[in-house]
């Protein structure tokens, strides 16, 4: 039995997401070859065609209210070669190939910091300074 929200194939991309209220969908991005986690950032229907359109990685930012691609100020961008859509079509799948780190904190991954005993512990080291990453933008 198939569910009613399930997109149908053949559907194109930006048809069958389900946006949220906001017109918004989060994105997962991970790294193509290690499967490892980089980011999850939020996009709207021109984020999603730009994406497409382009090949690389466009958002939009919900504190600045504004489209972003991913690098325009660090230089540290991501090259898109898939977008999986989620089985309810409220969420996308990223792989990308990443060129530098992927955290506006410098390190490679938004996923640095672990729990445990109830205590958050940093698990990555910071790869670049943000200063660094950053100067000058």
């Amino acid at each position: 039995m198939s569910d009613a929200r399930e997109p149908k194939a053949g559907t194109a991309l930006v048809d069958a997401i389900v946006f949220d209220e906001d017109g918004l969908v989060p994105a997962v991005v991970q790294q193509h070859d290690t499967g490892q986690v980089l980011m999850l950032a939020w996009m709207n229907r021109e984020a999603v065609e730009q994406t497409m359109a382009k090949g690389d990685a466009h958002f939009f930012s919900r504190s600045r209210q504004a489209q972003w691609r991913k690098g325009e100020r660090s230089g540290q961008t991501q090259r898109v070669l898939e977008i999986r859509l989620d089985c309810d079509g409220d969420a996308l799948l990223l792989s990308v190939d990443q060129t530098g780190v992927a955290c506006h904190t410098g390190r490679l991954s938004c996923w640095f910091n672990t729990v445990r005993d109830n205590v958050i512990q940093v698990m990555m080291p910071q790869d670049i300074d943000p200063a660094v990453l950053y100067q000058g933008k």
